[in-house]
């Protein structure tokens, strides 16, 4: 799988970074898992070992901008790492009404903060050896701010954008830069939906067209494409006409 032999995954406990864990997991390759759940972890790196992979897990708040840059210089030390995925992140709906202070605040510090407190520690190890890849997983939804899912969608938009420019910035210096943004996947995020999600997709599956991608080197890995072409023209239609059709989209709870 395009050479990688050290790899970090955060928001590996479950979800999209469980099944990234499970499909890199092979003998002579070290997997360093952080999660916040630590029985949910324990599970997951149990699997893996099964698979054959050397594991280190560790419950870790990415939050925590000081414990990551440990955790990932701790990693790096153990096999210099090859790639890295931020890949933790919450969401919350706005089906009560307005979405408040305490969860946009919330949401923008894992989705935001916690993937700037995992990739600027991993762009520092990777520097000096000019070779290294990091991935940043956005979403869909990051191309077009929904009334359902306000600070949702601004966050996973502020790291697509910082990623595609940290692309640009970083080839140069030998590393590259991907940024993810799948549609809806199957999810303990997802599984509180109670709205339909078009073409839902499990995680497996999603891991192997985001792994199929960074191993090609694809600046952005957005899939299923007909929902990327879908997020792509509801985000070029005038903004007056959109929000006719946005403001009948179901919200999340």
């Amino acid at each position: 799988m395009n050479g990688w032999r050290s790899i970090l995954i955060t928001g590996a406990s479950s979800g999209l970074g469980e099944a990234l864990a499970r499909a890199l997991a092979r003998p002579g390759t070290y997997l360093a898992l952080t999660g916040r759940d630590r029985t949910r972890l324990a599970a997951v790196a149990d699997a893996c070992r099964a698979g054959g992979a050397t594991i280190h897990e560790e419950a870790i708040d990415v939050r925590n901008a000081e414990e990551m840059a440990i955790a990932v210089a701790r990693a790096d030390a153990r096999c210099p790492l090859d790639l890295v995925i931020a890949n933790a992140g919450i969401s919350a709906g706005t089906q009560g009404g307005p979405e408040g202070a305490d969860q946009t605040r919330a949401i923008f510090a894992v989705n935001v903060d916690g993937v700037a407190n995992t990739i600027l520690p991993a762009l520092a190890c990777m520097a000096g050896r000019h070779t290294g890849q990091v991935a940043i997983i956005s979403s869909l939804a990051g191309f077009r701010g929904y009334p359902g899912a306000p600070a949702y969608c601004a966050s996973k938009a502020a790291v697509r954008v910082w990623g595609e420019a940290l692309r640009a910035e970083w080839s140069s210096r030998g590393v590259r830069v991907n940024v993810v943004c799948p549609g809806f996947v199957v999810s303990r995020m997802t599984a509180v939906n109670d709205f339909p999600m078009p073409m839902l997709m499990d995680a497996p599956r999603a891991a192997k067209i985001i792994l199929r991608g960074l191993a090609a080197d694809r600046p952005r890995i957005a899939f299923p494409w007909p929902m990327y072409l879908a997020a792509r023209l509801v985000a070029a239609i005038p903004q007056r006409l959109s929000e006719l059709v946005l403001r009948r989209l179901p919200r999340k709870r």
